[in-house]
């Protein structure tokens, strides 16, 4: 039987880049409608075969004003559109998508992509987006998690009941789109890759820490920086690029090649939900360097197929970098592969979509 499904987001690369396929296999069957804000990948998204509904939203901050506008927006669309299944993704569609479907009598799944700021810490920010989740998700039909921490911090607060968890792992990588490639030539120069927004939580300030200690310490090393940068890292950015062993790109809309050029790709964020570009460096057979928290570690097979570092701690991750430099060229290229084979095994998209399906049991 067709049904109509209603997929509220944030952001359109997120949604277009991650669940594209979970998309297309939903349109074999299903209506599919998309709520979120209009950006460039709007019109992929559309030539898929979703009907996109302009939903403005403030992605980071609280604004009463704006959040209810918001809520009552999600409450709208539920009249109009009368979907059969709504599926949100990150915390606003979460939170007030939730709400909307409840109240609407429908029946509806959450994806938790990540526990992002407003769990760090015990404020009372904290405390209230637990008491709005657990609002939110009492009715949910399903509750899904990137990582097994995160489920057990939902269950352990009383978010939701064990019965409507559900572990995915990660969005998954396609394997054809993100094929494996050959290992760079030897040089002289390590290469490395961050891909991600430039900001505190993403671990930058450690990593260009780290860069300066093997700099300073003789190492001839460099960083690409790919993704939009936080404001207050404007100046940042512009002196490091300076130094000559910084290069930024900015957002890139294809970062295979980035991949393609690296030796090492590292991620030193402070929490994911499942990181994406870790799995997508993997899967072209670069070797990996992350945090040692779930979200990043579940990526890497310590000391095979990367290095894992603790977080928050630039000598820590200067460690695991210089251990990197350190392997011979045939060491690095067998760590690329064991990258391969681990997220072929685990982490296919493939997979991860068939489950996603099984999950909402449509």
């Amino acid at each position: 039987m067709q049904m109509k499904v209603l997929i509220a987001a944030n952001h359109d690369a997120g949604l277009y880049k991650f669940r594209k396929d979970l998309i297309e296999e939903l349109l074999k069957k299903h209506e599919v409608y998309i709520s979120l804000p209009y950006g460039d990948y709007i019109p992929e998204l559309e030539n898929l075969g979703c009907r996109f509904i302009d939903t403005p939203i403030q992605r980071r901050g609280m604004n009463p004003i704006k959040d209810l506008a918001l809520l009552k927006k999600y409450c709208k669309m539920m009249k109009e559109i009368k979907p059969d299944y709504v599926v949100t993704y990150t915390i606003k569609p979460n939170i007030y998508g939730g709400v909307a479907a409840k109240l609407a009598k429908k029946n509806y799944a959450a994806n938790i992509t990540g526990l992002g700021t407003a769990f760090q810490g015990n404020g009372i920010i904290k405390k209230l987006v637990v008491v709005m989740y657990k609002i939110a998700l009492r009715k949910a039909k399903r509750v899904f998690f990137e990582n097994v921490e995160n489920m057990q911090i939902f269950i352990d607060l009383g978010i939701i009941e064990k019965s409507q968890a559900y572990h995915l792992n990660g969005a998954g990588v396609n394997l054809s789109e993100f094929d494996f490639k050959e290992y760079p030539a030897l040089e002289e120069e390590t290469r490395f890759l961050f891909m991600g927004r430039v900001m505190a939580e993403k671990g930058i300030d450690e990593l260009l820490t780290a860069m300066d200690r093997l700099v300073a310490d003789g190492i001839s090393c460099s960083l690409d920086i790919l993704g939009d940068y936080e404001e207050n890292y404007a100046d940042i950015i512009k002196e490091y690029t300076q130094k000559g062993y910084v290069r930024y790109h900015g957002f890139q809309k294809d970062v295979r090649p980035f991949i393609e050029n690296c030796h090492c790709f590292v991620l030193p964020s402070w929490h994911e939900g499942m990181a994406n570009t870790l799995l997508e460096s993997a899967a072209m057979g670069r070797p990996l360097i992350t945090s040692n928290v779930h979200g990043c570690l579940e990526a890497v097979r310590n000391g095979e197929s990367g290095f894992l570092a603790e977080i928050k701690n630039a000598e820590s991750l200067a460690g695991a970098m210089k251990s990197f430099i350190l392997l011979s060229y045939e060491e690095k290229i067998a760590m690329g592969k064991k990258g391969r084979e681990h997220v072929e095994r685990v982490f296919s998209k493939e997979v991860v979509v068939s489950e996603t399906i099984k999950g909402l049991g449509i």
